[in-house]
């Protein structure tokens, strides 16, 4: 992998990464943009003990280009967009329209690939690979800013969630404080511990999960599952089989299966509701492909005093990917009891949605 980082013109770092050591970056972004400004505050919910960034300037954020005023695809003669080159293999930049910015933290914009109507699934394992090298080194890098104590990384696809911009892209979030679901999961880790004397819940989790009839696929160093009590209606959980807290800790190994295991399962997603397609997961003119949100899940970099005893090395890192899609052109949406009172109601049992995922494995 090849890092190279330079500068928009509205003074926003862009970083390409590239499979070729030999790639040059020199191209210049000749739009004439003023510096970009935020708004970005948080405010601390005393009730609910969580926060919320209030960012007005996300209002006029781009909504919806047609393709070929796409400002995630390469530059291409006059068309001038937010990456200044003619191509790339991945490009990360600051997020022009930030949720989080300066102390409040940072966003960031991942492009998987310059084929605006591609999809991560179509992606071959060796860019899934430099995604996912990517991920890791802007993890890194983000942890060492003074405002960032949790990193995230995270991939929105298809207009039923929300998303904005149809390029195939992620994005990641520098939180300037330990985020809610990550709390709630560290505060049951350490009940746990001081339960059992000493037990970590998260291999307690692997392994009942992973010798239950919910695993959907596994390899060597993965193994992706439904959960017990799985919120949505598709619902996977993917764990690397030895704990780490964060994708700096993975070994090699790791790295390496990922992208089969990642791949396949994204494949399976969009073969759910593939009905009538002859299983090719490329969906139909009635039900395209499923809409999702990819969600790394890692250990908080500031100190962990609060949660009494729980260190960094007690975390585990795992992705959860679910979608919002019920059953063929049915959305699942979070209504009185989910939004009013955080209690979901999951109309599909998480062990049929497993078996279903089973079913539409590549031949």
């Amino acid at each position: 992998m090849k890092k190279t980082s330079t500068r928009l013109a509205d003074g926003r770092e862009l970083i390409y990464y590239d499979l070729r050591d030999d790639t040059v970056r020199t191209a210049a972004d000749r739009r004439p943009l003023d510096r970009t400004v935020t708004t970005s505050e948080i405010r601390r919910d005393v009730l609910l003990g969580d926060s919320v960034a209030i960012a007005s300037h996300r209002q006029g954020r781009t909504y919806h280009p047609p393709a070929d005023e796409c400002p995630l695809c390469p530059t291409r003669g006059e068309r001038l967009s937010e990456i200044p080159d003619s191509s790339y293999d991945v490009v990360v930049f600051e997020n022009r329209f930030p949720s989080l910015a300066g102390d409040s933290g940072r966003c960031e914009v991942v492009c998987f690939t310059s084929d605006h109507d591609a999809s991560f699934a179509d992606l071959t394992e060796e860019q899934a690979r430099l995604v996912l090298d990517a991920w890791t080194d802007r993890t890194s890098e983000l942890s060492h800013l003074p405002s960032v104590e949790q990193v995230f990384c995270f991939e929105n696809r298809g207009e039923e969630i929300g998303v904005t911009l149809g390029h195939p892209h992620g994005q990641i979030y520098a939180y300037p404080f330990t985020t809610p679901r990550t709390a709630l999961m560290l505060r049951s880790t350490a009940a746990h511990k001081e339960a059992t004397g000493g037990e970590n819940l998260f291999d307690a989790v692997l392994r009942r999960e992973a010798a239950d009839r919910r695993v959907v696929l596994e390899g060597e160093h993965w193994v992706a599952f439904v959960p017990y009590a799985a919120h949505w209606p598709y619902e996977v959980h993917l764990y690397p089989r030895r704990r780490v807290p964060d994708l700096l800790a993975l070994d090699e190994a790791a790295r390496t299966e990922f992208p089969q295991v990642y791949l396949e399962l994204l494949r399976r997603f969009d073969r759910i509701f593939a009905a009538g397609d002859g299983g090719r997961g490329q969906g139909t003119a009635d039900e395209p492909r499923t809409p999702y949100i990819a969600a790394w899940h890692q250990a908080p970099f500031g100190a962990l005093e609060e949660f009494d005893g729980v260190t960094r090395d007690d975390f585990a890192l795992h992705l959860e990917l679910f979608t919002i899609r019920r059953t063929s052109g049915k959305l699942k949406f979070l209504a009185g009891s989910e939004s009013g009172m955080n209690v979901f109601i999951n109309d599909v049992p998480p062990e049929r949605a497993a078996e279903r995922l089973r079913e539409v494995a590549s031949s």
